[in-house]
């Protein structure tokens, strides 16, 4: 880390399109300096431990690390180990010791709701004038709001769990992502004909609502769309929760594969069907469904 940069500072959870503003204020003034763009994150929700609740996040750390080089080209992500010490350092020493120091910014980019420092002293104006004395160069970002909302991680973590799939895309500004490893499961999809991956939801990741998905899945190179299930499998006596995706035109072995999902809009709720070959029909139609969903927006392009 002895490289200088420019280092755009919060949480990313989403890496939705208020965090856009910054992360892409970030790649440009790199390029304008000739610097990489970087972005210093915590590897935990500060609020964990700062209010003692559980935080769901929206994405893992390698999602959001994976997002944020993707759609804005964020060279380095930098994740911070956030406990009881980082909690009560000093907003100045954060600065100093962190951000200009063992980070090496040469220029900082944040939101205009960050707070850092012991009980959240330090905020952007304080961070600006602090930047200022040691002659590093500071941004803040105003809000983005989208159809009257302000963007933010609290409303698309509440458009998921309601099942409002598309409106989180459009606040995300892409589709929602979630990866896992595909392990074994009952093969229960293969007797119908439908043969679906198995993912464990990562710990710590927001469960969206139970029910079934138009998405992509990728893997090796392949961007396939998808009939994804999250839920509890009611109508083959399933427990735990899964995210069942099924690949459209694929046939082949995924177990072991490190899978990615891009969601885009949800198609109906979980439900138990009275026999196997109703489930059968319903996600035939779901299939339908996805295939028309793609090509009625690649049409739109």
């Amino acid at each position: 880390m002895n490289e200088n940069c420019v280092l755009a500072l919060g949480f990313f959870d989403g890496v939705h399109l208020g965090h856009g503003g910054l992360l892409a204020r970030t790649r440009e003034v790199a390029d304008r300096l000739g610097l990489s763009a970087a972005a210093l994150t915590f590897d935990t929700h500060p609020d964990e431990l700062v209010f003692g609740r559980p935080v769901p996040l929206i994405n893992t750390p390698a999602d959001r690390e994976w997002l944020m080089h993707t759609y804005y080209g964020i060279d380095r992500v930098f994740s911070l180990h956030f406990d009881r010490e980082t909690m009560h350092q000093p907003w100045r020493e954060f600065v100093l010791q962190r951000v200009l120091g063992e980070y090496h910014a040469a220029h900082v980019v944040c939101g205009h709701d960050f707070r850092f420092g012991d009980r959240g002293a330090g905020d952007p104006e304080k961070l600006a004038a602090l930047c200022h004395e040691e002659g590093v160069g500071c941004d803040c970002i105003p809000e983005i709001r989208v159809d009257g909302q302000t963007v933010s991680s609290t409303l698309i973590r509440r458009l998921l769990t309601e099942g409002e799939m598309a409106r989180a895309v459009r606040f995300l500004g892409h589709p929602h992502v979630l990866s896992g490893t595909v392990v074994s499961g009952r093969k229960l999809g293969r007797m119908i004909g439908i043969p679906t991956a198995n993912l464990q939801l990562p710990p710590g990741v927001l469960t969206p609502r139970f029910g079934v998905y138009a998405a992509k899945a990728c893997f090796d190179g392949q961007r396939l769309p998808a009939v994804v299930n999250i839920g509890v499998r009611p109508t083959v006596g399933g427990g735990s929760v899964t995210v069942e995706p099924w690949i459209l035109d694929y046939e082949g072995d995924l177990y072991g594969k490190r899978l990615r999902l891009e969601f885009y809009t949800f198609l109906r709720p979980e439900r138990k069907f009275s026999s196997l070959e109703k489930l059968r029909q319903e996600i035939l139609h779901n299939a339908a469904q996805t295939r028309a969903f793609f090509d009625d927006s690649e049409q739109s392009c």
